[in-house]
């Protein structure tokens, strides 16, 4: 992969930073809207919520089930990103959400790819796997 301008590396930024807000706001016409339609989703762990998602309906469904499933109280709060010259942006995060009497406090990082200014690949890294596996158990 070739080296990004400064510019393009800025506007991937904010496209992930504008998806961030999206998720948090149940957004998901703009959220679908930053996803390339042949975008791929990797979740870790053992849970129910463990996968890749190839295509972006198949991302959106696995959003909404994350909302379902926790009655619309998870939230992914950016806490920095990171810039990378290759088109990568990194986001590290704290998820917290509440489920079936569970309190999730997870950190967490996304490795984005983006390609044509539309999010391309997400590779989600927990800090403590255990914990996001138990919560959503």
């Amino acid at each position: 992969m070739e080296t990004l301008t400064v510019n393009t590396a800025r506007q991937n930024a904010e496209v992930v930073r504008r998806g961030y807000t999206a998720f948090n706001a149940a957004d998901m016409k703009t959220l679908t809207d930053l996803f390339h339609i042949n975008s791929t989703w990797h979740s870790p762990g053992n849970s129910p919520m463990a996968g890749t998602f190839k295509g972006r309906d198949a991302i959106m469904a696995h959003f909404g089930k994350i909302g379902s499933e926790t009655a619309g109280t998870f939230k992914a709060n950016l806490k920095n990103l990171a810039i990378c010259d290759d088109g990568h942006i990194v986001g590290i995060q704290n998820n917290t959400a509440t489920r079936k009497g569970k309190q999730l406090n997870a950190d967490c990082c996304i490795v984005f790819e983006l390609k044509d200014g539309k999010v391309f690949n997400a590779r989600e890294f927990l800090y403590d796997l255990y914990t996001w596996d138990k919560f959503w158990s």
